[in-house]
């Protein structure tokens, strides 16, 4: 029996909707949302209003794309979350209506475990158990993935994610939003060994990036206090300073948690994995202590719902459903080691 399901994703600033037929993405569709680049970063309320825009828009394009028509579908599916609840909230509410009107049942799916199932979009897949460093805008997590539906939380920052740090240092250098990507390119032209920036001391698998960001914060005062046009004169060598020490810190505990697990299966994920000095650093890595590499395309690196759907393919085979009365969540909790 053929299978066909679409997805919807809405939990931040990106509306998307993705139609998957027997396991394999037919579209992915998304839709990005200008309103917040003059604002230095997403206010929840334009998100959530831009979302009501776009959503029947960009979901009747995903089905065309596709090529079926929506009383096709077996089943809908959704981000319940984390992420933020106003934009949730309307994800949420347009496929339950939906789900509702075409008697079709209903698949939750949380948002990172679906960024760490984007590695089963493409071939090759990887194969179980796995490692996953998933790294984005809100979260920084170490996963350990024993199988489609079962992980485990190894790891995760203890206060700000990796992309924020890439996010606050742009703003100090007065960047445009979104920084992290204006980093990674103004990096690939600067020297990564220019200054000096601390790697934190925290316990076991787990992260933490708000010391950096203060000492990048006090690292760029004082030098404007010596010159005002360091910042100007020195823009690639900082950014590509910077990104070698995030990269750095995701590196060394992700091949902390291959040894301690004895794993060669390794997976990236997570916005922050579209970065080409963390994909790289990945890759000499991987050659370097044997493992089998994993990254998604670009495509599927940012919010999008074709990860939504490949995780609710595997929901839907497990026959795990929800309820019309689900309530997305702004934060879910996972189990943690």
């Amino acid at each position: 029996m053929s299978i066909n399901l679409l997805a919807i994703e809405s939990s931040c600033d990106d509306t998307s909707a993705s139609v998957l037929i027997d396991g394999c993405i037919r579209s992915n569709v998304i839709a990005s949302q200008k309103v917040h680049s003059k604002h230095g970063g997403v206010v929840p309320e334009l998100a959530g209003r831009a979302h009501l825009k776009k959503i029947i828009t960009v979901t009747e394009e995903a089905l065309t794309r596709a090529m079926i028509s929506k009383e096709s579908v077996d089943a809908i599916a959704f981000t319940s979350g984390p992420g933020l609840i106003g934009s949730l909230m309307v994800g949420s509410s347009f496929a339950k209506s939906m789900a509702l009107a075409l008697k079709v049942p209903l698949i939750s799916v949380d948002h990172m475990q679906a960024h760490v199932l984007s590695n089963f979009i493409n071939d090759p897949k990887p194969s179980f158990p796995f490692l996953c460093l998933t790294v984005s805008g809100g979260h920084t997590q170490i996963v350990l993935v024993k199988d489609y539906l079962e992980m485990e939380l190894i790891g995760e920052t203890k206060d700000d994610a990796a992309g924020e740090a890439f996010d606050k240092t742009a703003n100090l250098l007065k960047l445009p939003y979104p920084g992290g990507p204006m980093i990674d390119e103004l990096a690939r032209i600067g020297n990564p060994r220019a200054f000096e920036f601390p790697e934190p001391r925290v316990a076991g698998l787990h992260f933490s990036f708000s010391g950096l960001k203060t000492s990048i914060r006090y690292f760029l005062i004082e030098n404007l206090n010596k010159n005002p046009n360091f910042i100007e004169e020195s823009i690639n060598d900082i950014c590509a300073s910077v990104q070698h020490r995030i990269v750095s810190i995701l590196m060394r505990k992700l091949e902390k948690a291959a040894r301690q697990y004895n794993i060669k299966e390794i997976a990236i994920a997570g916005g922050v994995s579209s970065n080409s000095g963390l994909r790289q650093a990945a890759t000499e890595l991987s050659e370097i202590n044997g493992w089998t590499l994993h990254i998604p395309p670009v495509e599927y690196c940012t919010d999008n719902a074709a990860m939504i759907a490949m995780t609710a393919y595997y929901k839907f085979l497990a026959g795990d459903f929800e309820t019309l009365s689900a309530v997305p969540s702004a934060r879910i909790e996972w189990k943690s080691s």
